[in-house]
């Protein structure tokens, strides 16, 4: 495989930093339609894959940026490969997590056929920004359901997310059961590109605070203590680095990509792991919530729970061996 992004990912990647360092990064990313870069061209979107939808995410995460790009990308990649034109067409956020339950678990949420289609009964959480459609996990495959009952959760980000009541739900499938897997590798090469981009970003904020920041006379990044901690946030940003192209080349080649997603998961725990070496390099002022890096560590926390942190992907990696 090619490490190296060609020319069309490069400037999507320059477009990104540029819409995202603006005023209103939602808006727009919408109006330069990156949001819908991983639909395909006859459902109105630019027909892109994985490698794309990373490099976008990565930048996402670079700023810590509050943005519906991880759902509406990853929902779109899905229905690009599944989907009907109909459902392709469709805006749509993820719901794949249940109480109580992994990630890699089969979901608890039932479909049952009646006279008039399909209807979901289950219970689904941290559903972020839930404006219309959902894509919906349950044992007899992928549905789109529309408008479900919801109730809204906290998150560390500040992020809208709610909690799906599913009680005989009217649902449209998508996919039958092996479509499952298929959607939840598609949001964990998601999480672990906008986890790396994060990483990324409190890294850059950090060195830059201990070459200026002052101590007995000296820059912090002159005590070699210092230096050590910044080189072991280096090592797991680019281990996770590593790890996710690697994943979204084999996602976007047809390859099988399970082995190297779980290692990507696991590598974005230990993404979370390092934000907490980044606020101890700050002193005090990395705990400041009014201070850039609090926004990154809580974007890595929020990710890393996303996936149900280190100890399920160890024992996702485990079975895999």
């Amino acid at each position: 495989m090619d490490f190296g992004l060609d020319e069309t990912q490069r400037d999507l990647r320059e477009l990104a930093a540029d819409l995202l360092a603006g005023d209103e990064p939602e808006r727009r990313l919408r109006e330069a339609g990156l949001l819908d870069l991983c639909r395909p061209e006859e459902a109105g979107g630019a027909g892109l894959g994985p490698v794309e939808m990373a490099v976008v995410l990565r930048e996402v995460g670079a700023r810590a940026a509050s943005v519906p790009a991880l759902p509406a990308l990853a929902a779109a990649l899905f229905l690009a490969r599944h989907g009907t034109r109909e459902q392709q067409e469709r805006p749509a956020t993820l719901a794949l997590r249940e109480p109580g339950r992994a990630l890699a678990d089969p979901p608890a949420t039932t479909a049952d056929r009646t006279d008039d289609g399909w209807v979901l009964t289950g219970r689904k959480t941290g559903v972020p920004y839930l404006e219309s459609d959902v894509l919906v996990t349950a044992d007899a495959g992928v549905f789109l359901v529309s408008r479900p009952e919801s109730r809204p959760e906290f998150t560390a980000t500040g992020e809208p997310a709610a909690t799906l009541v599913l009680d005989r739900t009217p649902a449209e499938r998508v996919a039958g059961p092996g479509s499952v897997a298929a959607l939840r590798h598609v949001l964990t090469a998601a999480v672990a590109a906008q986890a790396s981009g994060v990483l990324a970003g409190a890294l850059e904020l950090t060195t830059g605070y201990v070459k200026t920041r002052r101590q007995f006379g000296r820059a912090l990044a002159e005590f070699q203590a210092v230096t050590m901690q910044v080189a072991d946030v280096y090592i797991a940003g680019r281990a996770l680095d590593v790890a996710m192209w690697s994943a979204v080349w084999r996602l976007g080649e047809g390859l099988p990509a399970e082995e190297d997603l779980a290692l990507a998961a696991f590598h974005t725990g230990e993404a979370f792991r390092a934000l907490y070496t980044c606020q101890h390099l700050h002193g005090g002022l990395g705990l400041d919530v009014t201070y850039p890096l609090h926004r990154y560590f809580a974007h890595a926390k929020h990710l890393s729970h996303l996936l149900g942190g280190q100890d399920a992907q160890l024992d996702l990696i485990g079975a895999l061996a």
